[in-house]
């Protein structure tokens, strides 16, 4: 019988260096998209006539003044992710028709704290 020692080769120590890959570094997070600004569609609820579609929110706000009570309209807003209208709820109806009376007025912006208003 062979001894087992002479049997078995040991492993040799290897001459190289154990390569250890770095850590990956983080990636940068992307700069966020910059929003649109918000595009409006006013439905007459009543007769159903498109009384403005995408328009900016001023516009919106001088459709709205024409407006006797903020029920005789849906309001809706453009979602451009996903490509359609969203109805806003009550409380956004509401108030976008509060600051109805402020959109012509220069002296409200200045109240209500607006950078164009103070210039």
């Amino acid at each position: 019988m062979v001894p087992l020692e002479s049997v078995l080769e040991t492993p040799k120590p290897s001459s190289e260096p154990l390569f250890v890959p770095p850590k990956p570094r983080p990636r940068e997070p992307k700069p966020p998209e910059p929003r649109l600004p918000r595009r409006f569609k006013i439905v007459d609820v009543v007769s159903q006539a498109v009384l403005a579609e995408g328009v900016g929110a001023r516009e919106a706000l001088a459709v709205l003044k024409d407006v006797r009570r903020n029920i005789d309209v849906r309001v809706y807003v453009f979602q451009p992710k996903a490509d359609r209208w969203r109805l806003l709820t009550l409380d956004e109806q509401r108030r976008l028709w509060d600051r109805r009376k402020l959109a012509d007025d220069p002296s409200s912006h200045a109240k209500t704290g607006s950078a164009r208003g103070a210039a």
